[in-house]
């Protein structure tokens, strides 16, 4: 009698397939509005990438219910731009594509968006808070505060493969996971280590200039994440006593050292580069290749938090969030 082969040991999950889950939840929400909310996007510059994120913005708010208006400006008159649709209660979000100066300027532009429309989570409001483990823009607890795209997409992620226990208590679902992030970036690896230390991580942070490690404290007492320098270690150190790695290396040169992950493991590369080799399925137990379909609907996702917000705000007179 023939034998069967053994199922194969890793399962490759696809970008697409946990966007539907987050599809389902907007299109719940859009029904409760009277309209559709409307995004403006800013492209000030001649960048390949930005107009490919500025179409594929356009075309999921096409397929998913809301309207899209792609703004072409010159970027000396972007300040005045935006500025304008600040003001103007047609616009319910805005998005910039950058770079636009490469430069300090574009941390300032990224200042002007109101806070009540800025679905990128970019302004020192909610900034301040992702890092202090502030949930809420509003005593009340009915408005949410805005989280940067990729980062929220990476935890949406998390939550799907249920790495978050559930049993736990919300924003302590994270316990007991030991998680490596590779990359240490202000806009998307620095944030992310934050926030899975905030929910209750032990997270290893890895760049070039060394590694960190982000947690609550012992027993995740604290109430925020705080930061330790571990002196001489390397991500050879790491790699084995993670239960999670999550990759974002720019550039063909890096290729994830996928002979030292543990059995068992969770692969997540948001690189727009391969940093795992094909070998990594041999170790990992579930392989995402790609985060870019969640990325996209996370944005709209916070367009709609943003709207939702504004109607918590006028419902209880407090018209202006501090």
């Amino acid at each position: 009698m023939a034998t069967q082969d053994p199922p194969a040991s890793c399962k490759m999950v696809l970008a697409g397939s946990i966007a539907k889950s987050l599809q389902y939840e907007i299109s719940e929400g859009l029904l409760k509005l009277e309209r559709k909310p409307l995004l403006v996007g800013f492209l000030a510059n001649k960048d390949p990438a930005a107009r490919l994120y500025s179409s594929w913005t356009q075309k999921t708010c096409q397929e998913n219910g809301f309207d899209f208006n792609l703004r072409e400006v010159d970027r000396e008159e972007l300040e005045t731009h935006i500025l304008t649709a600040n003001q103007d209660d047609a616009v319910d979000g805005i998005i910039v594509y950058y770079p636009i100066f490469n430069s300090r300027q574009d941390q300032y532009l990224q200042q002007l968006i109101d806070v009540r429309k800025d679905v990128e989570g970019l302004c020192h409001t909610h900034v301040f808070n992702m890092y202090s483990n502030i949930r809420w823009l509003d005593e009340q607890k009915l408005q949410k505060s805005i989280l940067p795209c990729t980062p929220l997409a990476l935890v949406k992620i998390l939550e799907h493969l249920k790495v978050y226990n559930t049993i736990l208590p919300y924003g302590n679902r994270l316990f007991g996971r030991t998680i490596l992030v590779v990359n240490r970036s202000e806009v998307v690896g620095r944030p992310l280590a934050a926030l899975l230390a905030n929910d209750g991580a032990c997270v290893y942070s890895v760049d070039v200039t060394g590694v960190q490690q982000f947690t609550r404290g012992e027993g995740i007492k604290k109430k925020r994440h705080e930061v330790v320098d571990k002196e001489g270690w390397t991500l050879e150190d790491c790699i084995p006593i993670c239960d999670v790695v999550i990759s974002g290396v720019p550039g063909e040169a890096f290729h994830f050292p996928t002979t030292l992950l543990k059995d068992g493991v969770i692969c997540i590369n948001f690189s727009t580069e391969k940093n795992f080799g094909p070998e990594v399925k041999e170790r990992a137990s579930i392989y995402v290749p790609a985060i870019g379909k969640v990325t996209i609907i996370v944005l709209l996702r916070n367009l709609l938090r943003i709207v939702q917000n504004r109607k918590s705000s006028s419902k209880t007179g407090n018209g202006e969030i501090n």
